[in-house]
């Protein structure tokens, strides 16, 4: 009889199958503690969203009442689902911003001591965990402070994930941006994000590419438990990512896709703000910055090198009146031609809008310049700054 009851005591510590995995359970025990620290609540809600928030007092207002819109009778926040906000030591009126709202929980981050280790904590991670911890969700829903949600979206968004078995859905969102710099940079860098990571490849369990969007992460309660939660990547800066390589690792099931029906996200506030974000991360997100920098100066000089050498040509045919200066005059015009198509039929892949793909080619000396101010601060300095922090690269 004793031997019959630590039997069944051991079964209901064992995994139970993840969403996308076979019906019989993994035989991996599990440690009470390693992911949530607090008893499983003997009634679980459908739905815990965590927004980390550090100084965001302009965006987070926008963002949590198109997620307090999302509860209706049939889904109602308090009863079906919880919505916690992180406030990760702000300066601004983050914190009264979150507390404004009906129905939100505000947590405060835990401090991260100079030189904290074993592990080494991120801002962004240590204010997730502190809410993932006490989730009581079934599934989990990690999104930023610069994201505004369509109605209905959320219990949508669970619906896909059971639908395409999958522990971990991660949409890339429609980017609003502002301002010169941000319409002609922002193109450039996401049709490279979109050739290096295809949505089709990425939700692919046979292929061994990886990445997901941290503005929208929703994953299933088991899922997060077996990838072992942000403290498996506590120490990552590029940390949506490192969580899809570990879900595809796990074999939990991933799936990544544009949605622009679902969300939309303001990344940057300000040049300043895009240019320190794109630094800590085009050298984790691309394999070889150099190189992707060079390929970016070439198209920089058949762009601009080609029709002027054309025009050369032409006007060299009317002083020597030679029909060869016209011919390879022409010659240069269409090879300048074609390679306009081929770079705005890459530029077309960001999914951004007609005209800021059209002025993109004025954002490839930024570009240029950040790919460089990336790799420099990754592999030399070995140090980035995000939101007044310091992280070793």
């Amino acid at each position: 009889m004793k031997r019959k009851q630590e039997s069944a005591e051991v079964a209901e510590d064992v995994f139970k199958p993840v969403l996308g995995l076979s019906d019989s359970p993994i035989s991996q025990p599990v440690l009470r503690g390693t992911v949530f620290d607090q008893p499983e609540p003997k009634k679980l809600l459908d739905l815990t969203v965590i927004v980390p928030a550090r100084n965001e007092e302009g965006c987070l207002a926008a963002c949590l009442q198109s997620l307090v819109n999302q509860s209706d009778e049939f889904f109602k926040l308090g009863c079906d689902w919880e919505l916690i906000v992180v406030d990760d030591h702000s300066t601004d009126r983050t914190a009264e911003i979150a507390r404004g709202f009906a129905g939100v929980t505000v947590l405060e981050a835990g401090v991260l001591e100079p030189g904290q280790s074993n592990p080494v904590w991120t801002g962004k991670n240590n204010a997730i965990w502190t809410a993932a911890r006490r989730a009581r969700g079934r599934w989990l829903l990690f999104t930023d402070a610069d994201t505004i949600h369509e109605p209905g979206k959320l219990h949508r968004a669970m619906h896909e994930a059971t639908r395409h078995k999958v522990g971990v859905l991660s949409y890339s969102p429609r980017q609003i941006v502002s301002g010169l710099w941000q319409r002609s940079l922002m193109p450039l860098i996401f049709c490279e994000l979109a050739l290096a990571y295809p949505p089709a490849k990425v939700s692919d369990p046979a292929e061994r590419i990886a990445a997901a969007n941290g503005q929208f992460m929703l994953i299933e309660r088991e899922a997060y438990r077996r990838i072992g939660g942000h403290a498996a990547v506590s120490e990552k800066v590029l940390e949506d990512v490192e969580l899809a390589i570990l879900a595809k690792r796990r074999k939990v099931g991933l799936r990544f896709r544009y949605a622009e029906d679902a969300v939309s996200a303001h990344m940057y506030r300000s040049t300043a703000a895009m240019i320190e974000g794109w630094t800590k991360n085009l050298t984790l997100l691309f394999d070889n910055c150099l190189a992707l920098a060079v390929w970016r100066v070439i198209d920089i000089l058949l762009l601009t090198a080609l029709p002027v050498l054309a025009v050369e040509f032409w006007n060299a045919r009317i002083f020597a009146h030679s029909a060869q200066w016209l011919i390879a005059g022409w010659v240069l015009a269409l090879l300048w031609v074609r390679n306009l198509f081929r770079f705005y039929g890459r530029v077309a892949k960001s999914n951004f809008s007609f005209l800021n793909c059209a002025i993109s080619p004025l954002g490839l000396p930024l570009f240029i310049w950040l790919l460089c101010r990336s790799w420099f601060q990754h592999r030399i300095q070995k140090r980035v700054s995000w939101k007044g922090r310091e992280y070793v690269a």
